[in-house]
């Protein structure tokens, strides 16, 4: 049996959301324009928010079914540093974004930059809602908010996923294509 080297992407394209190029399948793929050593920055920050958002939510549910304050307590400060780190890894994907062409070219690039976006402005809220009393703002509204940064993260993540694996922006590559 004779193996033949694939010249066309194996992935779907479902145009807007989802888009396949044979050009990015091909090529080895953009270094990003942020990196230590050759290794990509926003990929490693973005972990940060995600962790601490998506652990506030936890924090929510368990102040829901408990009524601890120490929950309550928790929540606060796991959307405060969520924010904080959200905002770091938003500038550190501005730098990819900004120089790098196929990022905005590609519809993973701004819905993933969008989305991101619409989740550190509800984690604000979410966060100046707790000021001052923390157990007050939690159900309903607390809750619902981290709800919804917790789905806004997973979509959004999807489409980072995108850029990386399916365009191989951000990845160890030798193509040069910092364009604005």
């Amino acid at each position: 049996m004779e193996t033949t080297e694939r010249t066309n992407s194996p992935y779907p394209n479902i145009p807007p959301a989802i888009e396949s190029n044979d050009g990015d399948y091909r090529d080895s793929g953009i270094p990003s324009t942020l990196a230590i050593a050759g290794h990509p920055i926003h990929p490693v920050i973005v972990t940060l928010p995600i962790a601490f958002l998506v652990g506030a939510l936890g924090s929510d549910v368990a102040y829901w079914i408990t009524t601890d304050f120490f929950w309550a307590k928790a929540s606060m400060w796991l959307i405060g540093v969520g924010f904080v780190s959200g905002i770091l890894a938003g500038i550190t994907g501005m730098f990819d974004f900004f120089n790098i062409k196929r990022v905005r070219d590609r519809s993973a690039g701004w819905l993933h930059m969008a989305g991101n976006i619409v989740a550190l402005v509800l984690t604000l809220i979410n966060w100046l809602l707790r000021m001052g009393n923390p157990e007050l703002s939690i159900v309903p509204w607390g809750l619902a908010l981290s709800a919804i940064v917790g789905v806004l993260l997973g979509v959004t993540g999807w489409f980072g996923g995108e850029l990386t694996f399916r365009h191989k922006i951000g990845a160890i590559g030798t193509t040069r294509e910092m364009q604005s």
